[in-house]
Formats: structure tokens, C-alpha cells, sequence
């Protein structure tokens, strides 16, 4: 039990960790972003998976990376049809405070 926890408490402090190191990079390259901007993007993204799997018809999209960046939405993965490919990337510029929608998803090859 002490193993697992004392695990679980260096993973953490391993996360947190390289979160800071990445924040110190991105503000060293002029990038950095408030904890406001951080929040609101992380919210932004929330609302597109949410919008992909309801107003796309994509289910959980779990095959559909979603990021978010000041407004700008990145969508990434694979889905069934080109047809899901469009509504997707309409649902996401339907999602309030989306600026714009960076559309790179692809049709599932058939095995």
C-alpha cells in the first residue's frame, strides 16, 4: 500500500515538475499565457468534445484529439466518413469563444 502511494506521489511530483519546466520554456519564447488563458482554453476545450459528441454525431469521439489554444481550436484523429470530418469541424465553429478551427482530421483507413 505505502509502495503504490509513495508511487502515486512521485508521478504526481514528476507532472508537476515538467509542468513548470514547460511554462518557463513557453514564457522564455514569449508564449506564456495566464492561468485565466489556461483555464478558459481548458474550457474552451471541454465545450468542443462536448459539442463533437452531440451536435457532430460523433459519440465520445475518442478517436478526435481536441486542443485549444487562445480561441483557436485544433481538431486531430480519425473518424468514419468525410461527412464526419465537416460536421465535426462546423460544430466546433459553433462553440462560443472558437476564433477559429484548424480541421486536420482523417477517415479511418479500412482494414
Amino acid at each position: 500500500m505505502q509502495t503504490k502511494l509513495l508511487a502515486a506521489a512521485m508521478m504526481a511530483a514528476g507532472l508537476a515538475l515538467s509542468g513548470c519546466a514547460s511554462h518557463r520554456d513557453n514564457a522564455a519564447a514569449g508564449s506564456s499565457r495566464t492561468a485565466g488563458e489556461v483555464t478558459s482554453d481548458a474550457a474552451l476545450t471541454a465545450k468542443v468534445k462536448t459539442a463533437l459528441a452531440s451536435d457532430a454525431g460523433l459519440g465520445t469521439a475518442a478517436d478526435v484529439n481536441v486542443q485549444s489554444y487562445r480561441g483557436v481550436v485544433q481538431l486531430n484523429g480519425f473518424v468514419a466518413s468525410q461527412d464526419q470530418i465537416a460536421r465535426a469541424g462546423e460544430a466546433a465553429r459553433k462553440v462560443s469563444g472558437v476564433t477559429s478551427v484548424q480541421n486536420n482530421l482523417r477517415v479511418k483507413p479500412q482494414s
